[in-house]
């Protein structure tokens, strides 16, 4: 332990100190390692060790993966930050501001879903004509097999 650093805050944490902290599974820091999100070292003892820093870059995958952002455009944003620097506010604010007009697509998107979806409930459809489900001959079959949105992402 460092000279000076009290014990509740060391200078590097177990991977069982940073779960607790962060509020995310072991597991999970796990995967976030083995993607390239996250990095530690091994002590003598070959236990994982992070630096405190590793509570912020969580923090930033938790908050990234709340509002949709794909895991694989995450890794690349935390990519462009320094390994050895704590994130900044403004690191933060430009990681967002990349994210932020996907965000507004996805949230018109949602929105015209949410308007149209009560009408569509239960499809004992009262307008045939105007659903926006409607797939007559099965136009969206040519597309391959699955599910096919009328309104591609």
């Amino acid at each position: 332990m460092k000279k000076g650093c009290p014990e509740e805050f060391p200078k590097e944490l177990s991977v069982g100190q940073v779960a607790r902290r962060s509020g995310v599974s072991v597991s999970a820091l796990h995967f976030y390692e083995a993607r390239g999100l996250i990095h530690s070292a091994r002590n003598k003892g070959n236990q994982r060790r992070y630096t405190r820093d590793v509570l912020r870059r969580v923090a930033i995958i938790k908050v990234a993966q709340r509002t949709g952002i794909p895991l694989a455009e995450i890794a690349e944003a935390l990519a462009s930050l320094p390994e050895k620097r704590t994130p900044t506010a403004k690191d933060w604010a430009r990681l967002s501001r990349k994210w932020r007009g996907d965000l507004d697509e996805r949230i018109d998107r949602l929105t015209r879903l949410r308007d149209q979806l009560d009408g569509c409930i239960g499809c004992g459809c009262l307008s045939i004509e105007g659903c926006p489900l409607r797939n007559p001959w099965d136009e969206l079959g040519e597309q391959g097999p699955g599910p096919r949105l009328l309104e591609p992402d």
